[in-house]
C-alpha cells in the first residue's frame, strides 16, 4: 500500500510509477558475483533478508535495535516526516518513508541521496544504516541531510569501521570515531557509540579462513565463507557486553551516531 506523502515537501519534479515517487532514471542493481546474486535474490524477501542480516551475518545488530527503539519512542504516531535513507528493500514501518537509489518493492522515493529531493528544513528525522560506505561522496550526503532536516531535526546513522569489503554494488570507505566527529561536525552530536568489536574480528576471521582453505578457487571461497559464517555467527553476541568497554572503539565493527541539527 502506498504511504501518504505530501508532494509539497518536494523541491524537484517527479513521476509517479508503481506507487513510487521517481526523481531519476530507473536503475537496476549491479550484480557482480555469485554471492551478490544470492543476496539480490534474498533481498526480494524483506523479512527473511532482515532476519539473516540480524542473526546469521557476522555483524552484531545493535544499529537495527537502536533504530527500532528510536522509531518506537520518537517517531511512531507523532505525525513526523521521517526517512529511512538508503533503505534498500528494508521497511522499518509505516511511519518512515523508504528512500533509495534502486526500485526495490518497499521503496517509496527513488532518488540519488547526494541530491535528496526534499525542500530545506522539511524533515524531522532520518535513519541511515550502513549506507555511507557505499556512496562516493559521503560528505555530500551528510550535507544534504543537514539541509533537509528542520532545526532540531535528528539523525541516527551507522557507518562501518572494521569491516571487510562488501560491495552493494560499491564500497568506498570506512570511518574511525574521529572521522565520524569530523563528518558530522555541523551537527550537535548527542551520542557517538562503538558497535561490535567482536563482529569486526569475526567477519575478518571468516574471510581469512575462506581465503586460506579455498586455495585461490573463488567458488570454493564463497562456499567456505558462507559455511564459516553459519558455524561461527553466535560468537558475535559477545558484543552484547564488549561493545560497552571503553576501548572497543579501537576495533569496532562500526560507529553509530545520534545527532541533531543545531
Amino acid at each position: 500500500m502506498m504511504k501518504k506523502i505530501n508532494p509539497e515537501l518536494f523541491k524537484d519534479q517527479y513521476i509517479l510509477k508503481n506507487d513510487q515517487y521517481v526523481f531519476i532514471p530507473i536503475q537496476e542493481e549491479v550484480v557482480t558475483d555469485f554471492l551478490d546474486k544470492i543476496k539480490y535474490k534474498i533481498k526480494k524477501f524483506n523479512r527473511i533478508y532482515s532476519l539473516l542480516i540480524e542473526i546469521i551475518s557476522p555483524v552484531y545488530p545493535q544499529p537495527f535495535m537502536d533504530a527500532k527503539r528510536i522509531i518506537r519512542k520518537e517517531i511512531k504516531g507523532q505525525n513526523k516526516v521521517a526517512l529511512n535513507l538508503g533503505s534498500g528493500n528494508s521497511d522499518l514501518g509505516d511511519d518512515l518513508l523508504n528512500v533509495d537509489l534502486l526500485p526495490y518493492q518497499n521503496v517509496d522515493i527513488i532518488c540519488d541521496i547526494e541530491n535528496i529531493p526534499f525542500k530545506d528544513n522539511s524533515v524531522d528525522y532520518i535513519i541511515n544504516i550502513a549506507v555511507l560506505e557505499h556512496v562516493p561522496n559521503p560528505q555530500k550526503v551528510i550535507a544534504e541531510i543537514h539541509r533537509i532536516l528542520k532545526p532540531g531535526g535528528k539523525i541516527y546513522c551507522f557507518i562501518p569501521f572494521m569491516q571487510p569489503f562488501h560491495a552493494s554494488p560499491y564500497d568506498f570507505q570506512r570511518f574511525t570515531t574521529e572521522g565520524m566527529k569530523h563528518q558530522f561536525r555541523e551537527f550537535e552530536i548527542m551520542k557517538l557509540k562503538s558497535v561490535g568489536p567482536t563482529s569486526g574480528m569475526l567477519w575478518v576471521v571468516q574471510e581469512w579462513f575462506a581465503l586460506v582453505f579455498s586455495f585461490g578457487i573463488k567458488p570454493l571461497h564463497t562456499f567456505l565463507y558462507l559455511l564459516f559464517m553459519v558455524l561461527t555467527f553466535p560468537i558475535k553476541f559477545l558484543d552484547l557486553l564488549l561493545q560497552y568497554y571503553p576501548m572497543s572503539k579501537n576495533i569496532a565493527s562500526g560507529f553509530s551516531i545520534h545527532a541533531q541539527k543545531k
